[in-house]
C-alpha cells in the first residue's frame, strides 16, 4: 500500500530514512515525531518530512500508516498507547526493531492483529541520528515482516508498503523463526565479540599494542551498548541456548589443547576457516 498520510515516530537513522524515501516516493503527508529536536530540525531542512508533530497524539490522529523507530522496550510501551488510538480505525502500524517475539506478543495481548505487524530491515545501524539517514537506505534490502496471529492481512499490506514505497524486498516470517535467525546471525556474534573485548580489557596485559587479529575480531564490540542490551535481553531465551552451544565448542577446544591433541585443534581451525571462505567477503 502507498499511504496518503504517513507518521514516523523517531527520526533517527532508520526512521529518518523511511520518512525521506516516502516523501520522495510521493506520499502526500509525512509527519515526523522526534524525541531529539536536532533530528526533527535536520529532517525538515532535508525535506524528509512535510512537518514535525509536537506530540505523539497529534501524529497518531493525523496518520493512516505509522512506522516506529525505537528499541523493542520503547515499542512495546508505545503499543499500549497506540492500542487505544487505533481501536475502530483502519490505521496500519509497524516497527523497525531487531527482536520480534516480545513485540508481537505485546501486540497480540493488546488485540492489535488488525493494525500491526512487526518489521526488521536487515541493515547495520549506528544510532547516530538523522545525519546518517538517506532516502535510498532500503532499496533492494531484505525486510522481514512478522505478523501477529490472525493478522496476516495487515502484514501483507505492510509488506506491500516496503516493496512499493521503500523499494525493499519484503519477506514474511514467523516471529519465533525470526528471533532464532537473528540469534545465530547477529546476537551470538555480537555477544562473542563483546565478550572477547571485555576479556581482553579486564585480563589482557596492559600497555600493549594489539595486532590485526584482535582488532578485527573485536570490531563489533564498538557499538551502542544501550540498544544491544535491549536486543539481547529481549532475545535472551534464544541467546542462552546459542551461548551454551558456543561454550561447548570452547570447552572442546580447551580439552584438545590440554591433551596436546594437534589433530583436533587443526580440525577445529580448518572447519571454521572453510566455512568462512565459503561466505566470501
Amino acid at each position: 500500500m502507498k499511504p496518503l498520510r504517513l507518521g514516523v515516530i523517531g527520526l533517527g537513522e532508520l526512521g529518518g530514512s523511511v520518512a525521506w524515501q516516502a516523501t520522495r516516493a510521493g506520499v502526500q503527508s509525512v509527519i515526523g515525531y522526534a524525541r531529539n529536536r536536532k533530528d526533527g530540525v535536520a529532517a525538515v531542512k532535508a525535506g524528509a518530512v512535510t512537518e514535525v508533530a509536537t506530540s505523539l497524539k497529534t501524529l497518531i490522529k493525523r496518520s493512516e500508516f505509522i512506522v516506529i523507530d525505537a528499541s523493542s522496550s520503547e515499542t512495546i510501551a508505545l503499543l499500549d498507547e497506540l492500542a487505544v488510538a487505533l481501536s475502530g480505525t483502519q490505521v496500519c502500524c509497524t516497527d523497525l526493531g531487531g527482536v520480534k517475539g516480545a513485540v508481537v506478543q505485546a501486540a497480540a495481548r493488546l488485540k492489535l492483529e488488525q493494525h500491526f505487524a512487526s518489521s526488521h530491515p536487515l541493515t547495520e545501524v549506528g544510532n547516530v541520528g538523522f545525519r546518517s539517514a538517506r532516502p535510498d537506505r532500503f532499496e533492494g534490502l531484505v525486510v522481514y515482516v512478522t505478523p501477529v496471529l490472525r493478522g496476516e492481512q495487515v502484514a501483507r499490506e505492510i509488506a506491500d508498503f516496503w516493496q512499493r514505497v521503500m523499494q525493499a524486498e519484503a519477506v514474511m516470517v514467523d516471529a519465533e523463526v525470526h528471533d532464532q535467525l537473528v540469534g545465530w546471525t547477529s546476537h551470538l556474534p555480537q555477544a562473542a565479540a563483546s565478550m572477547l573485548a571485555a576479556t581482553l580489557a579486564s585480563s589482557g596485559p596492559k600497555g600493549i599494542t594489539y595486532g590485526p587479529v584482535a582488532l578485527s575480531a573485536t570490531n563489533a564490540a564498538v557499538t551502542d551498548a544501550a540498544a544491544w542490551t535491549d536486543a539481547l535481553v529481549h532475545n535472551r531465551k534464544v541467546l542462552i541456548e546459542l551461548l551454551s552451544s558456543f561454550g561447548a565448542n570452547l570447552d572442546g577446544l580447551k580439552t584438545a589443547l590440554e591433551a596436546g591433541d594437534r589433530h583436533s585443534v587443526r580440525s577445529w581451525l580448518e572447519s571454521g576457516s572453510e566455512w568462512r571462505r565459503r561466505l566470501g567477503k
